[in-house]
């Protein structure tokens, strides 16, 4: 009786190794969870000294990489803006700033250094940073090779600017005209009007920050101040708006990939 029930034991034991064994684990570790499997979307915002971080302002990809998961929506956020940078800029550094990351959406946003006048030079200068022809291209052959790459794009437009004191002392002289309140976005508003025309030829999502700066100017006692720091970068308020106009934009995107 000792004999068998030690025998029974020994079966008992070795049954209970074999469902332990090594393949059995690795095949209940590979089974996903739902959880699991909600990889995240890499999201890249792509422009200027409006897109980079700015000391402690909470930018608009910060705010898109704290509200998206709170909405159910898994993300990783690369803020790939550099103060000063034109889309010449834009190209040169493209594929180690965005490409490599391997997103699944990419938010372009330049403009403003691009149709920039800078009269404050010696001699002054008479004509855009990039002038608008080359800024079209410059925006296309970005959108192409995300294409290519079945890579998701936003468009969005620079915002507009307004006047400040010291704006006007290093931007205040002809072509533009420092005693029209809407002087500084002289040649700005067409480089914006650039953009809306490359998304509606491309059929691209866009966000037109510069007509939403624009209309919460009309509003009674507001200005477009009210959403700048310096006359020209978003405060607060400002990256809040932007952020608020994009994150439906990139719910609808990114649940088309999902599919």
């Amino acid at each position: 009786m000792i004999l068998r029930a030690a025998s029974y034991l020994l079966c008992f034991s070795l049954m209970a190794g074999c469902l332990l064994c090594p393949s059995f684990l690795s095949a209940a570790e590979k089974e996903p969870t739902e959880k699991d499997s909600a990889e995240p979307f890499t999201i890249v915002t792509f422009g200027d000294s409006t897109t980079a971080t700015r000391g402690p302002l909470v930018v608009y990809s910060m705010i898109l990489e704290k509200e998206l998961p709170e909405a159910g929506i898994p993300v990783k956020v690369i803020n790939a803006g550099i103060g000063g940078n034109t889309t010449k800029n834009a190209v040169a550094r493209f594929e180690k700033d965005v490409l490599e990351h391997q997103p699944q959406l990419v938010i372009i946003q330049f403009g403003i250094n691009d149709s920039a006048v800078d009269v404050w030079r010696k001699p002054p200068a008479t004509t855009s940073r990039v002038s608008q022809e080359q800024y079209a291209a410059n925006l296309r052959a970005l959108i192409k090779q995300l294409q290519d790459k079945q890579i998701a794009v936003i468009l969005m437009t620079p915002n507009s600017m307004c006047w400040t004191a010291n704006l006007k002392q290093t931007y205040g002289k002809p072509p533009y005209d420092p005693e029209d309140p809407d002087g500084f976005n002289l040649f700005l508003k067409s480089y914006a009007e650039t953009v809306r025309k490359i998304a509606k030829e491309e059929k691209l999502p866009l966000v037109d920050v510069y007509t939403a700066f624009e209309n919460h100017a009309k509003g009674k006692k507001q200005s477009t101040r009210d959403l700048l720091l310096d006359g020209m970068h978003p405060n607060t308020a400002g990256q809040r708006m932007v952020a608020d106009l994009l994150i439906p934009q990139i719910k609808q995107v990114l649940s088309k990939q999902d599919k």
